[in-house]
C-alpha cells in the first residue's frame, strides 16, 4: 500500500537506538520502523483476541510518545488487511515488490511499444541535430564578423 505516512516524524539518533534495542524491530531509519515479522503476526492475533493496538504496542515495549500515538492503529490496520488477504505467510514474508513486474524489459515490449520508443528517440535526435546546426551557424556568423 503506497500511502504516505500521515505523521512526518523524524526520529533522533537516541530514539533510533532506543527503537533498535526492541526485539520487535528489525531496522529503523530516521523516518521509518521495520517491525519483526513475528511481532506483526503476534500483534494481529492479540488484536483478534481483544487487545487494543495501543495495549499491544505498549506491551511490546514501544514508547508511543516516540513512535507516535497513531502508529499502533495504522500498523494494525495495515497488518490485519495483509493477514486477511494473505494469511500468516503474508505477515511473515516480505511483501514489498512482490508481484511487481517493474519496468518492462526490451524483450517483453510489444512491437507497437518498440516503435513508439524508436519514434521518440528519432524526434529527440532530430531536435538535437537541429540545435547543433543552429549552433554551428551562429559560430560561423560570429567568426565571419570578426574578420
Amino acid at each position: 500500500m503506497g500511502k504516505k505516512r500521515s505523521s512526518s516524524k523524524i526520529f533522533s539518533e537516541h530514539e533510533i537506538k532506543q527503537l533498535e534495542s526492541n526485539p520487535n524491530v528489525l531496522h529503523v531509519t530516521d523516518k521509518s520502523i521495520t517491525y519483526a515479522p513475528a511481532f506483526k503476526l503476534a500483534a494481529v492475533k492479540a488484536y483478534i483476541s481483544g487487545q487494543t493496538p495501543m495495549e499491544i504496542f505498549r506491551n511490546a515495549g514501544f514508547n508511543v510518545d516516540v513512535i507516535g500515538h497513531d502508529k499502533p492503529h495504522q500498523c494494525l490496520k495495515r497488518w490485519r488487511y495483509t493477514y486477511s488477504a494473505l494469511g500468516e505467510n503474508g505477515l511473515l514474508e516480505e511483501q514489498r515488490g512482490k508481484g511487481s513486474t517493474g519496468r518492462p524489459t526490451e524483450e517483453r515490449l510489444s512491437m507497437e511499444e518498440k516503435l513508439k520508443r524508436a519514434e521518440a528517440r528519432i524526434k529527440l535526435l532530430e531536435a538535437e541535430n537541429d540545435f547543433l546546426k543552429k549552433l554551428d551557424a551562429l559560430e560561423t556568423q560570429k567568426m565571419q564578423r570578426k574578420h
